[in-house]
């Protein structure tokens, strides 16, 4: 299977510095963060006790010598108008109302992990997005339109969840071989539900897959940086990710 090519990023105009984005992809098991014109990938341990401060403590020590404008944060759980909407299920307490523009010291925008690896897999046309991975993620894409979802959370077979089944759970509970074909028959199901032109599948157990089924495609997880950058310089998603101001 060859992964997806994601699309070059937007140049800054002659005479104009580049704009440098920190991208943060924030997982169940570990944080992860890429400058912008960079190709080093910096990470440290995530886990169930994480909270938001750690977070920022973790990528403040990673990017000290990094010098960077603007941060695109992917959140590993609901995301709405730029903040988080919900607590993770995999991370601590604490995510919602923390204020991460403070915190870094940065412009920030901010949506759901798996919203921002479709933007970087996005191809064109309609796309649904499965990110395996602790979870599930989940995010559809209509010509441009972005629809962040939580289908992992719903039934799928005998009391259990479609994230049950094709989360990190699922596929140590199932074993390899029979995971695999629970993958198949999902997107057999998805691309006949929501009339996709392609699913995209990442998170970091796409590479256990060995084939998928047609219309089925193989991303890269490097694209999750590729939407975090984007996020910044791509006029289709130049409001995407973006918090409202509060009222007072």
């Amino acid at each position: 299977m060859a992964a997806a090519r994601p699309r070059r990023q937007t140049r800054a105009p002659a005479g104009k510095p580049a704009l440098r984005i920190l991208a943060i992809d924030i997982g169940g098991s570990h944080v992860k963060a890429l400058l912008s014109g960079e190709s080093e990938l910096r990470r440290f341990d995530s886990g169930p006790a994480l909270t938001p401060r750690q977070m920022v403590a973790g990528i403040k020590r990673l990017t000290r010598d990094w010098k960077f404008d603007v941060v695109s944060i992917g959140y590993p759980g609901a995301v709405w108008h730029g903040r988080p909407a919900a607590e993770p299920h995999n991370l601590g307490k604490g995510w919602v109302g923390f204020d991460y523009e403070r915190a870094l010291g940065k412009p920030v925008r901010m949506l759901n992990d798996a919203a921002m690896q479709a933007i970087g897999s996005y191809e064109g046309g309609r796309m649904l997005f499965l990110g395996l991975g602790t979870g599930l993620g989940t995010t559809l894409i209509i010509d441009g339109t972005l629809e962040a979802m939580e289908l992992g959370h719903l039934p799928y077979r005998k009391g259990r969840t479609y994230e049950d089944y094709l989360g990190e759970a699922g596929l140590e509970r199932l074993g390899k071989r029979r995971w695999r074909k629970v993958v198949q028959d999902v997107i057999k199901q998805l691309v006949s539900a929501f009339e996709v032109d392609y699913v995209m599948v990442g998170g970091g157990n796409a590479r256990v897959l060995k084939a998928l089924p047609l219309r089925g495609r193989l991303g890269d997880n490097a694209n999750a940086f590729t939407g975090g950058f984007r996020l910044w310089t791509d006029p289709l998603w130049q409001t995407t990710g973006m918090a409202k101001a509060k009222r007072g």
